[in-house]
């Protein structure tokens, strides 16, 4: 018994870690262009520093990518370690695992942030392995103790209907992957100084298990991430044909398509469509969202739109309540319609902001 006491103490003690401090965001790119979340995670990084008082640094890897570690401090590091190296030209996880868990080997941050993208979750896996910590997956809050610097990684759990909170108590760094466009992205200072810390690699090629033979990218890309305006279905589309209305009126006005829940569990739409909080979390410019009650697991998602469109014949939606244009009526009058006039301005040389002259001036409200 007082064996067993003692192992519970000493399992809720928080050992020390004095030498490892900051914490670091990791700069995800392509091509040399960097994922709008690494920019949103340096913001929220910049804030927890402020609180306990330590450095913010960037790690940036790849191929010709000086320019991103200027960026990185425009939009708030302090420091940033870059590898620069031809190995790191394509993305692979073995290369890209090593130069990270080298850097946080020799330089010992306390917190490493990650963009929960499909390279992000990948490197993010493979680094904790090697560094041998804990990861937190896909949080959507973060939040620091003043006392130790424990991290409180926040993320929905059980379709959305409960909070999970998740802490590394025993190991360090803490390390966590984070839902694009959950957090702000910071003002950008072309002013600010920082330090820029060239490392190496300490990796040859032939060491490297796998080739990039060739790059084919999707036909049909799904960013809903970057994108500036976004057209959602819901349940109210009644099945998968009707999604093809909405790819028409995104294709008039440059959009993406985006989806709830309920569609994409219905299998009217593959997942990578999907808002809210089970989903991505975005903040375009406008949101048109058709035939979408609006559940809280999807307006957690998507309420940070600057502009909100609601299409819906139920004039006490919840969606409609949220929306800042709502339209009761049937979307499938609505919607073809809304394509044509769209498709005729382009034609006659006014596509530029084709929607923003419409609604200013037009607004149609329940």
């Amino acid at each position: 018994m007082v064996e067993q006491q003692a192992a519970e103490r000493d399992a809720d003690q928080v050992p020390e870690f004095a030498d490892h401090r900051g914490i670091w965001v990791y700069v995800q790119q392509r091509g040399g262009v960097a994922a709008p979340v690494s920019w949103q995670l340096l913001g929220v990084a910049r804030q927890m520093a402020q609180e306990i008082g330590v450095p913010v640094a960037s790690i940036v890897l790849g191929h010709d990518v000086a320019h991103l570690a200027k960026q990185a401090v425009e939009y708030g590091a302090d420091q940033v370690y870059v590898i620069d190296d031809p190995v790191l030209e394509s993305y692979r996880t073995q290369a890209y695992a090593h130069g990270i868990a080298g850097l946080i080997q020799r330089h010992k941050p306390e917190i490493v942030l990650y963009g929960s993208t499909v390279q992000g979750r990948d490197v993010a896996g493979a680094v904790a392995t090697l560094v041998r910590t804990g990861l937190a997956a896909d949080a959507t809050e973060l939040s620091i103790e003043q006392e130790g610097h424990l991290l409180h990684a926040s993320r929905p759990d059980f379709g959305g209907k409960l909070m999970s909170t998740i802490l590394c108590k025993r190991h360090r760094p803490q390390m966590a992957t984070c839902r694009q466009g959950v957090f702000p992205v910071p003002p950008r200072d072309p002013k600010r100084k920082g330090e820029v810390i060239p490392e190496a690699l300490g990796l040859r090629e032939d060491e490297v298990l796998t080739q990039v033979v060739e790059f084919v990218p999707e036909t049909r890309h799904v960013d809903l991430s970057n994108a500036e305006i976004i057209i959602s279905g819901g349940r109210g589309l009644g099945g998968p044909k009707a999604f093809d209305m909405l790819f028409d009126l995104a294709e008039s006005l440059d959009a993406v398509v985006g989806a709830s829940r309920a569609a994409v569990m219905a299998g009217w739409i593959p997942y990578q469509h999907q808002v809210g909080q089970t989903g991505q979390t975005v903040r375009p410019k406008i949101y048109v969202a058709c035939g979408i009650s609006g559940a809280i697991q999807h307006l957690v998602g998507m309420q940070d739109s600057d502009v909100i469109i609601a299409i819906n014949t139920d004039p006490e939606a919840p969606m409609l309540k949220l929306a800042d244009y709502a339209i009761v009526g049937d979307m499938f009058q609505i919607i073809p319609a809304l394509t044509q006039e769209l498709r005729a301005m382009r034609q006659n040389g006014h596509s530029e902001n084709a929607a923003g002259p419409a609604l200013e001036n037009d607004p149609v409200s329940a």
